[in-house]
């Protein structure tokens, strides 16, 4: 592999800020950011990349490629937490075997926009209706993992639990995330080029210290949530890496197979193998509260994430590169 791809992307300054929170938090800085403000980063990140991806699905219409993708990403987020789940039931409960689940069925925005800025530095621009993608997985995960749970935790539990299927469904379609993104892209998609150049300044020259500053709170975060890992002995952990790396090398397959461009294929590659931190646990608090937050959590935000941006977006991009050297082994 590569290395220049590595090192390319570590000293990417929005990764660094990332690296320099979480060295705050293990020298004891009291650095901070104040309370509001990460809130607000995660509103404008959404509402920056749902509207630049629906003015780029503007410009290419629904064609076969779009069709295939998002049909592609639909199967992802239904089939990731089904085997997911059986994987995990080998050491956890059921709740937390679904809840984990959940996590890595759902995708990461903030992972995706870090693959976005990593192709930008290659001078690559991958295609608006990958966010359309994006919008389409982060729920179907906590509908299937909800379900998986009712079917096979124990009987009395089940009686005992309030349950309201109204409640699971619009917390996981009408999350404010997911309604602020797919809201975004739509706008995006209306106003087209026009509105492109309208708030131009606004999503596209400030993004990247906006990025910047949510990555040094992540930092921040993570550094703080990976001791609560300490428990869970040895199998979450490298969970929370090869479940991503299986999950990434799928979603190449399946990228080859429908034909797309590198850029584009990257992007569907790390979709398929980001975890949410963000949606997930929200609705995961709601709906299936006996499942520990201190496991579901730190995987996704201390491991995975960190993962992610440092290695799993040169590694995908590296591969599919080299899918079509690589891909002909796997069928001789």
């Amino acid at each position: 592999m590569n290395t220049d791809l590595i090192i390319s992307n570590l000293v990417h300054p929005p990764v660094l800020f990332f690296f320099l929170g979480m060295i705050a938090v293990f020298c004891k800085s009291d650095l901070k950011i104040p309370e509001p403000l990460p809130k607000l980063f995660s509103l404008y990140l959404l509402l920056a990349i749902g509207f630049h991806g629906g003015v780029e699905l503007r410009k290419t219409g629904l064609t076969h490629e779009v069709v295939f993708a998002l049909s592609a990403a639909m199967f992802m987020a239904v089939i990731v937490p089904i085997y997911a789940f059986f994987i995990l039931r080998l050491k956890l409960d059921v709740y937390n075997a679904a809840a984990i689940a959940a996590t890595y069925g759902s995708i990461s925005a903030v992972t995706f926009i870090t693959a976005v800025t990593f192709l930008q530095t290659l001078g690559l621009e991958p295609a608006g209706y990958l966010v359309a993608a994006l919008a389409l997985m982060e729920s179907p995960a906590i509908v299937i993992a909800i379900i998986l749970a009712r079917i096979y935790a124990p009987k009395k539990k089940h009686e005992e639990n309030e349950f309201s299927w109204p409640a699971v469904f619009r917390e996981a379609f009408l999350n404010g995330s997911v309604l602020l993104i797919t809201g975004s892209l739509l706008i995006g998609l209306i106003s087209g080029e026009e509105g492109w150049d309208t708030l131009k300044p606004f999503t596209k020259d400030i993004f990247k210290g906006m990025l910047s500053f949510f990555l040094l709170d992540m930092g921040l975060l993570a550094a703080k949530r990976i001791g609560d890992l300490k428990s869970a002995g040895f199998f979450l952990p490298p969970f929370a890496i090869l479940m991503p790396v299986l999950n990434g090398c799928i979603g190449i397959v399946l990228s080859k197979l429908i034909g797309l461009q590198p850029e584009n294929a990257l992007m569907f590659s790390i979709l398929c193998a980001s975890a949410s931190y963000i949606a997930v646990p929200a609705a995961m608090r709601l709906s299936l509260p006996e499942a520990n937050p201190s496991l579901y959590v730190p995987m996704a935000l201390a491991i995975t994430f960190p993962f992610n941006i440092i290695v799993g977006i040169p590694l995908f991009y590296y591969l599919i590169n080299k899918a079509d050297e690589l891909i002909p082994l796997f069928w001789k």
